[in-house]
């Protein structure tokens, strides 16, 4: 199989010095593209004088990372794509145990590793944990990461398990799948575009793998950090979005009415809080949902809708009424 490992960038030179030697070291026999989004500072002369073993793709302007790697990946040739964030430091031997679940399991589409946290390398880290899962309501959450909430690694999810979602962070996906796909919904911009990705894959009969048998650190938090309220804006109309494009009328229709109220809920936790402008990201994300209803509405015409997607009724629930912060704790439950 022909393996090109693209990572996304923005504006990123100083991630790219510090991560993109371990993916250059520990990737034998894969093409390593970096696809800039019009950067302003000097990534790409970066790129050109310390690495230029390193394939550059450069779009016209920055599309985020939805529309950054439609565009950038029609350039790029191979079997199988890792989608993987410039803010990752990969480890050895981490590619062999993915690829080999590639050439013997055709039903596998998508996969991630292992994904730990760089300045906490004993825990998980938020961006997709141990494999990522969405409840009844549509709100995600990972094996190893609940809300806020991470658990310490240690061993317990050392398997390979076939999930609901994968994250962008580190995703691998054949690129037959991706065109089939028609990629990233472009209209997301950032965030949750890899969960409306899968959920649209499974729909479409391919399965998603989490395989614990390969690891990589994340740092996160360089593009949006979570004190960002652009990042709660996109998170919050995202999610609606997903909910809207992959459901069944029946049940779309009753669980946005719940997702606005608990919205709503946050939205005045917010406000106790004292984070007002969060509170006014979430007005701002319902306010973008209606206006784009029709247009996001429209995209279910392709849709063949699963039924059965979720492990819990109720994440928010399980967590925040009866303190449940464990995944194996959360499913026994």
């Amino acid at each position: 199989m022909k393996v090109a490992i693209a990572i996304l960038n923005w504006n990123g030179a100083e991630l790219l010095k510090r991560f993109l030697p371990s993916v250059l070291e520990f990737s034998e026999g894969a093409d390593i593209y970096v696809i800039d989004n019009a950067s302003t500072d000097d990534s790409v002369s970066v790129l050109k004088e310390k690495f230029p073993e390193v394939h550059v793709v450069q779009n016209d302007k920055n599309h985020g990372f939805a529309g950054g790697y439609n565009l950038g990946l029609k350039s790029i040739d191979a079997d199988i794509y890792c989608l993987l964030n410039s803010d990752v430091e990969v480890t050895k031997n981490w590619l062999p145990p993915i690829l080999e679940q590639f050439k013997t399991n055709r039903d596998l589409a998508i996969a991630q590793p292992k994904i730990l946290d760089l300045n906490n390398p004993t825990y998980f880290e938020y961006a997709g944990a141990a494999g990522g899962f969405i409840d009844k309501l549509g709100y995600p959450f990972c094996r190893g990461r609940i809300f806020q909430a991470l658990e310490k690694d240690q061993g317990q999810y050392n398997d390979i398990k076939e999930v609901f979602w994968a994250t962008g962070a580190c995703m691998f996906i054949r690129s037959a799948v991706f065109k089939e796909l028609q990629g990233f919904d472009d209209d997301y911009f950032a965030h949750q575009e890899e969960i409306d990705l899968c959920w649209r894959a499974k729909n479409n009969g391919h399965a998603v793998y989490y395989i614990g048998h390969s690891e990589v650190f994340h740092m996160g938090g360089f593009t949006l950090e979570n004190s960002n309220p652009h990042k709660t804006f996109l998170n919050f109309r995202n999610s609606l979005y997903t909910i809207t494009k992959n459901l069944p009328a029946k049940s779309a229709y009753p669980i946005l009415f719940f997702r606005l109220v608990l919205d709503g809920i946050a939205a005045l936790r917010f406000l106790a809080q004292f984070r007002a402008r969060h509170a006014f990201a979430i007005l701002k994300a319902h306010l973008s949902f209606y206006r784009n209803f029709s247009m996001i509405y429209r995209k279910r015409e392709k849709t063949n809708f699963l039924i059965k997607y979720y492990p819990v009724k109720s994440i928010v629930w399980s967590h925040f009424v009866h303190q449940v912060s464990n995944y194996n704790i959360l499913v026994k439950d």
